[in-house]
């Protein structure tokens, strides 16, 4: 499997394996060092909104650098930035430590100082997120042969979600049990690690560049977005996929109140906690191809609207936490479903000197409502609380993501079916 793939595959996958443990590091450190500074909701959905804001505001732009400069060398810089970020939250952290472990002593000015420092921080790493993310998931077409690119695909989803859920949240819980601060080491060591394995793929990885004079920055966007919006099936899938994201950050905007206060765990249960996610992430990168030979395309991505919106209701209910953590399976797995079958389809279809900016365009749909989302989960607990007490004020969010996520299954159900995605796969196979 290794010669099918090629070595420069295998690098770029151990890269993500290991920038994705520290990924799943910070999962677990961000929210309780937030959560250390303030307690109130909206305050912490701040900090989830300026890692989600730059996929709202920068994601178009993004596109039309990833399609005009070497890919792998825009990798390697954001993964340098990102270790350089997370490196100076973690001094920060330790600088501030005394505080952090009595948050009783601290002042209104410290706690609005240290969240400012926290949010501005996560500003910078969404802003690097988005243009290495661009190019990570433009760059494999360039390195895998298309016709293998779901499995390749699948074994990246799957290895991702193992170290993201699976290894580095409890990895976390045990490193803030020992300093709050150490985590933030961790995960920036994983990015420093990430940056040197990328930078050993072979040669430049740009797109073909058209002749003539380049174009301006506004035209690429323009081309990139009128692509995408004219296409009968990746315009509706970006849409719910935006959707589906919204509701989710909605959902863990307050998460970590939930855990703490309604679950009543500490930092390392809920880095098991959160295991659940590389346990059905694995299920799905092996899975997912069963799923569609058994039921088809179309209908293994209504599965993911009635499924996910039915997890989210019952985590909502629920005051278990292996019960949520049954939930968090269920999710992961009919995710990674999604992904392996939309991400793929997109790889396969769009034109190569497109893919980055078309990408970005679908991002800024799909990813782009989770900044709105991260807003609307903290008000929605803040705002509530007063009618419906703090319990239910943490679950709402829950419950109302999940009642919108099934309703969702309405408007895909014309537009994400088989035919239609059969359709977009013969028009490429026409052309090849």
């Amino acid at each position: 499997m290794k010669a099918r793939f090629g070595r420069d595959y295998w690098k770029l996958w151990t890269a993500s394996v290991t920038s994705n443990f520290g990924d799943g590091v910070g999962a677990i450190a961000y929210p309780w060092l937030a959560s250390a500074v303030t307690r109130d909701g909206f305050k912490l959905g701040l900090v989830v909104l300026a890692t989600r804001l730059p996929w709202l505001v920068f994601s178009l732009p993004a596109g039309v650098i990833t399609d005009r400069v070497d890919r792998k060398r825009l990798m390697v810089t954001m993964d340098i930035a990102r270790f350089l970020i997370t490196l100076g939250v973690a001094f920060l952290t330790l600088a501030n430590a005394s505080g952090l472990e009595d948050p009783l002593s601290a002042t209104a000015r410290d706690e609005n100082l240290l969240l400012g420092a926290i949010v501005f921080a996560a500003l910078l790493l969404g802003t690097a997120e988005v243009l290495r993310d661009n190019a990570a998931q433009t760059i494999l077409p360039s390195i895998v042969p298309k016709a293998v690119l779901e499995k390749a695909n699948g074994r990246m989803w799957g290895a991702e979600m193992v170290m993201n859920s699976f290894a580095g949240p409890p990895a976390a819980g045990f490193l803030i049990a020992i300093s709050l601060a150490l985590p933030f080491f961790v995960d920036a060591g994983t990015f420093a690690v990430a940056a040197a394995l990328v930078f050993m793929i072979g040669g430049e990885l740009r797109s073909p560049q058209p002749a003539g004079p380049r174009p301006s920055f506004r035209t690429d966007i323009r081309e990139g977005f009128g692509w995408l919006w004219r296409h009968p099936l990746f315009r509706p899938m970006a849409l719910i996929l935006g959707i589906l994201n919204g509701l989710m950050t909605m959902a863990l905007a307050t998460y970590v109140l939930y855990v703490q206060e309604i679950l009543g765990l500490e930092a390392t249960a809920f880095g098991v906690l959160l295991t659940a996610g590389a346990v059905g992430g694995v299920i799905g990168s092996v899975g997912a191809p069963k799923v569609v030979e058994a039921i088809g395309k179309g209908p293994a991505l209504f599965l993911t609207l009635l499924g996910g919106g039915g997890a989210l209701l019952w985590t909502g209910l629920t005051s278990s936490a292996v019960v949520v953590w049954l939930m968090f399976l269920v999710s992961s797995f009919l995710a990674t479903v999604w992904n392996v079958i939309t991400v793929s389809l997109r790889q396969r279809v769009i034109p190569d000197h497109l893919l980055g900016r078309v990408n970005s365009v679908y991002r800024f749909f799909g990813w782009g409502m989770m900044s709105i989302g991260a807003l609307v989960g903290g008000a929605v607990v803040s705002l509530s609380e007063p009618t419906v007490g703090r319990e239910w004020a943490l679950r709402l969010p829950f419950l109302v993501g999940g009642a919108i996520h099934v309703a969702t299954f309405v408007y895909a159900l014309p537009r994400l079916n088989s035919a239609r995605i059969a359709e977009t796969e013969a028009t490429v196979d026409a052309e090849l």
